[in-house]
């Protein structure tokens, strides 16, 4: 019975996702009231939040502090690097990215983001959608988040009016249309308090939707991946030279696109090589299709040279290979971008040398405008680049395939992460 239970929780569906909004919007809070009316806290943790909010002065247990780990954070009362928390359902598992506010830690954003299924948007009931709003929001639309949660926050402070509710609403309505956001949620909630988080509230009997929890367990992220494109990036090469597996060559990695099946006839970059798919194995069993995101060990027909970094596909189907790269960049460093730098590139499982050809512009993130002609990306930066590699990248747009379609830049003397790009 008891590993029934552990098979049907391992297999649980697990949602990602992202808190943004602008600094004392209630990020933390909502974290910390959705964590604890759902039971997900320990009670010597509890015991240790009661105790700082005592020795702080605050009036009230302040679940902001669950989060808000660093001393900085506590002092501040703001959040400054990316807090993860994971809790669970019976529903679906959790992984929450608590993302700063401050303009100045977009790249801590960026960060929480990249691997998030949706974003929760919170917007201070008094103050409206705000420039904050705008560039949080169309972060999460350049990262291909795809469901956007708008949390309505405060409306405690606000008499639960619904007008204000509804003109919040509107108004985020009519900036979000220029974003490429398909799924947009509206819930007006009082984090603090706890209204509509996990239950409804009796304050807003006005509102017919469903709680924040209610909308994180349903929200359907089936279709969020590309099943279409094969993509197997070879990670590593499998040579066990045992006596047991003396012929065996496996291709082990992570399928970051399509599915593959045992007798399909693949292709391997960037030989250009064509056979068939021999075996899958996954954890030592044999399984007959592979889908992202799987990792896995294949096996082939034919003996091909192939290396960490090439990628397995299907012949009818593609990727651009090339050596010239248009992307979007996010610049995560102090060290400014270099025209005619030369940096390491990572993409997938590959690496190669890259030189900056071209800064076509940059964004201005809060009204979306170009400013073209600027070539100084700094810390806390996104602008629009080309490079060229050493050797060819086997890639996809961003908007097609978020795992071939990102890579980032790293500075090849310190091997700091300086930027991470959305391949155009």
């Amino acid at each position: 019975m008891k590993q029934e239970k552990d098979n049907s929780y391992l297999q649980m569906d697990l949602l990602r996702f992202t808190t943004a909004g602008s600094v004392d919007d209630g990020k933390s809070t909502l974290i910390g009231r959705l964590l604890y009316d759902t039971k997900s806290i320990f009670e010597d943790q509890l015991e240790a939040i009661e105790q700082s909010s005592l020795q702080r002065g605050d009036s009230y247990v302040n679940l902001a502090l669950l989060t808000d780990g660093l001393r900085a954070e506590r002092e501040q009362g703001i959040t400054i690097d990316v807090a993860y928390r994971y809790f669970a359902t019976p529903k679906r598992k959790f992984i929450i990215a608590d993302t700063p506010g401050h303009i100045q830690y977009t790249r801590n954003m960026v960060t929480g983001a990249s691997t998030a299924n949706l974003a929760i948007i919170l917007i201070d009931a008094r103050h409206g959608v705000i420039e904050q709003t705008c560039r949080h929001s169309f972060i999460a639309s350049l990262l291909q988040i795809k469901h956007i949660v708008v949390c309505v926050n405060k409306m405690d402070l606000v008499d639960f009016k619904e007008e204000v509710f509804e003109k919040i609403k509107k108004d985020y309505q009519e900036f979000s249309s220029k974003l490429a956001v398909p799924d947009i949620h509206f819930i007006p909630v009082s984090a603090l308090n706890g209204d509509n988080v996990v239950d409804l509230s009796e304050n807003m009997p006005w509102y017919k939707g469903g709680t924040l929890l209610y909308t994180l367990e349903n929200v359907s992220i089936a279709g969020d991946l590309n099943y279409k494109d094969a993509r197997f990036p070879v990670q590593w090469v499998i040579r066990p030279q045992s006596n047991e597996y003396h012929d065996f060559r496996g291709y082990a990695g992570r399928v970051e696109g399509g599915t593959f099946k045992v007798g399909d006839e693949v292709l391997a970059l960037p030989s250009g090589f064509t056979t068939k798919i021999k075996s899958i194995e996954l954890m030592d069993q044999a399984v007959e299709e592979a889908f992202s995101p799987m990792s896995v060990t294949m096996t082939l027909e034919n003996e091909i040279d192939i290396s960490r970094g090439d990628m397995i596909v299907k012949a009818h189907n593609q990727p651009t290979v090339s050596q010239d790269i248009e992307l979007m960049i996010c610049w995560l460093n102090e060290k400014k971008i270099q025209l005619g730098g030369k940096y390491v590139v990572k993409h997938t499982t590959k690496e190669a040398k890259c030189v900056v050809k071209e800064v076509l512009y940059k964004m201005n993130i809060n009204t979306l405008h170009k400013i073209e002609g600027d070539t100084t990306i700094g810390l806390n930066d996104i602008g629009r680049i080309v490079i060229r590699a050493s050797s060819p990248l086997f890639t996809d747009s961003y908007n097609k395939n978020r795992f071939t379609g990102s890579l980032i830049i790293i500075d090849e003397f310190t091997n700091e992460t300086l930027g991470a790009g959305m391949i155009l």
